[in-house]
């Protein structure tokens, strides 16, 4: 016969696994059971168990994903994504209330940034935590709009734990030209962003623009949305995910500046940058060129530096009427001959 579990065995067994459930085999749940478990799954602790790391700001009487939206660790993450939105600000990423910024709690929770607040004055309060299907869990604040593109970019990426999106003005430009930034010229973006893509433009916030964003995860860990912006996601945390768009931005700006210099610009050969694609393997992250040949590692064919001015070293004169030339030869020689009678 079939066990058939209550909400208070559910508790039970929380409380025996550590927060974790492990159900007997073949058991079943009543409805009140299943809701129950799915809250515990969720990151909620059993009740009448400590709530790990829980603030002295747990409301009285919260229910586990609130013990959980107020934990010392959520407040930890709240902290963080707060001062990265005030570097985000500080550097320019982001203007108005502009960027978003998320970090995946556990399986089925994230915490993110809320809509029409400037990432440069968050504060902890005003974060949100949404489940993977984009409702709104807790926090005082709507969420982002734009949190979707977030979550299809962790379902497709299931290694993603962070994902920012800013609109740093260099790589932007890029974006809104339509030009893919040229490789193998500087070390440290090869090594932790590698070649950056560009996405289709949809509009901001819809599930169109995050598919099409997400399609290119698996292998781009930075990625440039069409006349937008920039995204980018870490297997570490939000912190790293920040520091690829501060690279990005800054070779963007670089690149920019070295090709107003008027000459070709230096890139590495094809060994020199599979020694660094042997590096960016060994850290685990993802770049389509690892495999292909030397000779295929460095192909800036579609890579346009802009227009040069150059002032040519001989000027030619244009081709002249032959009609109008004799005219011409005929005035003249008619005024020299007057010329000569009066001398």
């Amino acid at each position: 016969m079939k066990t058939l579990l209550s909400v208070r065995d559910i508790e039970r067994l929380a409380r025996q696994g550590g927060g974790q459930v492990t159900l007997p085999d073949g058991a079943l749940l009543t409805p009140s059971a299943k809701d129950r478990l799915n809250e515990i799954q969720a990151g909620g602790v059993a009740r009448g168990a400590p709530a790990p790391g829980a603030s002295a700001g747990t409301p009285k009487g919260a229910s586990a994903l609130e013990t959980l939206f107020h934990s010392l660790e959520v407040q930890a993450f709240k902290e963080q994504i707060c001062d990265i939105g005030r570097r985000l600000w500080a550097r320019e990423y982001v203007d108005g209330n502009g960027g978003n910024l998320s970090i995946r709690i556990n399986e089925n929770v994230v915490l993110c940034t809320p809509t029409l607040v400037s990432k440069g004055f968050m504060k902890p309060e005003d974060l949100c935590f949404v489940d993977m299907e984009g409702r709104q869990l807790a926090g005082v604040k709507r969420r982002t709009s734009e949190i979707l593109m977030h979550l299809q970019i962790m379902k497709r990426q299931p290694k993603a734990k962070a994902v920012v999106h800013c609109h740093p003005p260099h790589a932007t430009a890029f974006a809104i030209a339509g030009v893919t930034p040229p490789t193998c010229m500087i070390p440290e973006i090869e090594v932790f962003v590698g070649k950056v893509p560009i996405a289709p433009y949809r509009t901001p916030g819809t599930p169109e623009m995050g598919k099409l964003v997400a399609d290119l995860t698996e292998q781009h860990n930075t990625i440039l949305m069409a006349n937008h912006g920039v995204v980018s996601w870490s297997h570490l945390g939000v912190e790293d995910s920040y520091f690829k768009m501060e690279i990005v931005e800054a070779y963007c700006r670089t690149v920019l500046a070295a090709a107003q210099l008027g000459t070709d610009l230096k890139t590495f050969s094809g060994e020199q940058l599979g020694d660094l694609l042997r590096i960016k393997q060994k850290l685990g992250i993802p770049d389509p060129r690892l495999g292909l040949k030397e000779c295929e590692l460095c192909d800036n064919s579609d890579w346009r530096p802009g227009v040069t001015c150059v002032t040519p070293s001989e000027a030619v004169a244009p081709s002249a009427d032959p009609e109008i030339e004799k005219i011409v030869q005929s005035i003249t020689d008619q005024i020299l001959i007057r010329l000569a009678g009066k001398s």
